[in-house]
């Protein structure tokens, strides 16, 4: 898996904390650096985190699935895009208030990041460094999250779907990506 590659997938699977923080920043409105640094650690840590567990629990099942390996990853990464994408079309509007307390942030951080536990099944499918690979997701995370709660103190909502939409399809694009790789088209 190239550079570019990993960093546009860092930044799909970031989407969905980008939104979050969108609307954490909306509730809050002013900002203090450690609350930055608050929603930057929670989301970027367990983005980081769950494609490691996934990763590793991909590894396990990897003899069984070698041959179809590539579809298997494509699958789940297009799953995801399409359900980003549904989410971001959707009209229901979540409602995110301004706590920043610890059961608050970790159901939340637990949320966004179950597609990252997804991602890091199909990570476990390429050669790649995952340590690597976290660190570069975690980073992202951490700062797509400081990002959107700027903008959504600044902005609002409005630009909550168009991060998850974006998400999703980077996370489509990498799914056929993988296919074509795979087929020797790319």
């Amino acid at each position: 898996m190239g550079v570019v590659t990993l960093l546009s997938l860092a930044v799909a699977v970031s989407m969905d904390a980008f939104a979050v923080s969108i609307c954490k920043g909306l509730a809050l409105q002013k900002i203090k650096l450690k609350q930055y640094a608050l929603v930057g650690l929670w989301f970027g840590g367990f983005q980081a985190l769950m494609p490691v567990i996934g990763y590793f629990l991909g590894g396990k099942f990897m003899d069984k699935i070698s041959s179809f390996d590539h579809w298997v990853a494509a699958g789940l990464l297009a799953i995801i895009g399409i359900n980003m994408i549904r989410e971001a079309l959707s009209k229901d509007e979540e409602k995110v208030d301004k706590s920043l307390d610890i059961k608050t942030m970790f159901m939340l951080a637990v949320a966004t990041s179950i597609d990252a536990l997804a991602v890091g099944i199909s990570l476990s499918v390429f050669d790649i460094n995952i340590w690597l690979s976290v660190l570069c997701i975690g980073v992202t995370t951490f700062m797509f999250s400081a990002a959107g709660l700027k903008i959504g103190s600044l902005f609002g909502t409005r630009h909550k779907s168009k991060a998850e939409f974006v998400g999703g399809v980077i996370l489509i694009i990498l799914g056929i990506k993988t296919v074509l790789e795979h087929t020797g088209v790319l």
